[in-house]
């Protein structure tokens, strides 16, 4: 079944729909008497390409699903029990022969980092398995420790490949359900992961480690005009909805 989830994640990214949409034209538009079929379906794909590439739309999906932690900021007067981190995803450098986090992981971990520091915590968890040679739970564990964790103070959960199983694994680890736990992602993935360490945990603060939305005021021609950076916050978003409506679906 994760197969599948994966696969259907993948499906909604926009330029996948547009990529089917550009071929299924194509090959009507070479049949005469689909020509004008061809034609709608060419036209649906531009449409699309645009609609998903211009800052409103991405912007609007983003906030959908970050609302509730813009709108309203998590009192942090209790210090997390536990600190953890969720990985986003590492990349393999070949070259150099290592394992680095990618920009999600990055942020997040930094986020957690910059928590810890401050408020303190008996354990800061580092969770996720990836797809690289080595775990995102050991990449972070590693820099956690060159920027100033003490080791003992670092627990890795290398097994979890998704949001349900983070939470799944990481209540293993602990058997006080009232501990406060310090839950650091990104804003977009928020929302699914806290409902998911509720299932375990009594006490689960939501510290968003970065948002896709901005309120940034741009210039309104440039607002709306396809980009890249648009088509990849809808993409991101549109998965991330998948993901919640995924899990609805299957009671997770």
């Amino acid at each position: 079944m994760n197969a599948l989830y994966v696969t259907l994640k993948s499906m909604v990214d926009p330029v996948f729909i547009i990529f089917v949409l550009l071929i299924i034209a194509l090959v009507l538009c070479l049949i005469e008497a689909k020509r004008k079929t061809g034609v709608l379906v060419l036209f649906f794909a531009v449409v699309l390409l645009y609609g998903a590439g211009i800052a409103p739309a991405a912007q609007y999906l983003s906030y959908y699903l970050e609302k509730d932690y813009i709108n309203n900021p998590v009192a942090t007067d209790k210090n997390p029990d536990i600190i953890v981190v969720l990985g986003g995803g590492t990349l393999d450098i070949s070259a150099m022969k290592k394992t680095f986090p990618n920009d999600a992981t990055a942020a997040r971990l930094l986020h957690a980092l910059e928590i810890y520091h401050k408020k303190g915590a008996k354990y800061l968890v580092c969770s996720g398995k990836g797809n690289s040679n080595i775990s995102e739970a050991e990449v972070m564990a590693r820099i956690a420790e060159k920027l100033g964790v003490p080791k003992e103070k670092i627990r890795i959960e290398a097994r979890s490949h998704n949001t349900w199983e983070h939470a799944v694994e990481f209540n293993k680890m602990f058997a006080d359900k009232k501990l406060v736990i310090g839950l650091v992602t990104s804003g977009y993935h928020m929302k699914r992961s806290e409902k998911e360490f509720k299932k375990y945990f009594d006490n689960v603060q939501p510290l968003p480690a970065y948002y896709l939305y901005s309120a940034t005021r741009e210039n309104v021609l440039v607002r709306y005009l396809p980009r890249t950076a648009g088509l990849h916050v809808t993409s991101i978003a549109l998965q991330e909805i998948v993901g919640s409506l995924w899990y609805q679906i299957r009671g997770e």
